[in-house]
């Protein structure tokens, strides 16, 4: 039986409950004596497409970590649907990320796993059936323009494919949110546009995206808000 994570309360008394998707108030990251986030405060909204932007270094990666609960903030507070992050318990973190979709900037694929088990991990660790397991897999490796290297292993996989098996394993358990950390990074043109497209259809199905990018082709190439950081900070636009 699913647990949902009956602990957590729809308001715990924050400041800026409102119908935000995503909202952080004066989150701050420490690492050691390194900051690597402060005093981040912001609001996303359902469907919107949001870009985070800045120079290496800058805190993205941190902030889409902070999302879904790769890392935890040191100060602050993060609401996902009105959920206080900080109240999930270690039991409560997978039942959490259901939520969310992850392009990781390394891919991070099994390279023992095919591209078809990859992807199918994330229905696998849901408890889907089989039968449908094979249905959403087979349908979304079709979308992503990789269907024919199924039964491949990453490590023969081009760049651009290894992104989009990315893609698909984000996309497949059709979650509410996708987080895409420098997603057309190591990418050619070509293949930056294809992953962006990919992600424009998910918004269009009513995903809400975050990029983490510092492609500013990308960014001119789409009218999303835009949230610029500088030494982990909120630059002023």
């Amino acid at each position: 039986m699913k647990s949902r994570p009956s602990a957590m309360t729809k308001s715990d008394g924050l400041p800026f409950l409102d119908d935000a998707a995503i909202r952080m108030f004066r989150v701050g990251k420490q690492f050691g004596e390194v900051s690597a986030l402060k005093d981040i405060s912001l609001a996303v909204h359902e469907n919107d497409f949001v870009f985070v932007t800045g120079a290496s270094g800058a805190g993205k990666s941190t902030l889409i970590r902070l999302l879904y609960l790769g890392e935890t903030a040191t100060e602050g507070y993060i609401l996902v649907d009105g959920i206080n992050l900080s109240r999930v318990t270690r039991r409560q973190v997978p039942w959490m990320r259901r939520k969310f979709g992850v392009i990781f900037q390394d891919f991070k694929l099994i390279p023992t796993r095919t591209v078809f088990e990859n992807v199918a991990l994330v229905l696998e660790v849901a408890r889907l059936r089989p039968d449908e397991i094979n249905e959403r897999v087979c349908a979304v490796l079709e979308r992503v323009g990789i269907a024919d290297r199924a039964r491949e292993y990453p490590p023969v996989l081009s760049g651009g494919e290894k992104q989009r098996v990315a893609v698909a394993r984000a996309m497949v358990g059709e979650p509410k949110f996708i987080l895409a950390d420098e997603p057309t990074g190591s990418l050619d043109p070509d293949s930056a546009g294809r992953i962006f497209g990919l992600l424009e259809g998910a918004h269009q199905r009513g995903a809400t995206i975050i990029i983490a990018t510092h492609d500013n082709e990308l960014i001119r190439a789409h009218s999303g808000p835009v949230i610029q950081l500088e030494n982990g900070r909120m630059a002023m636009n």
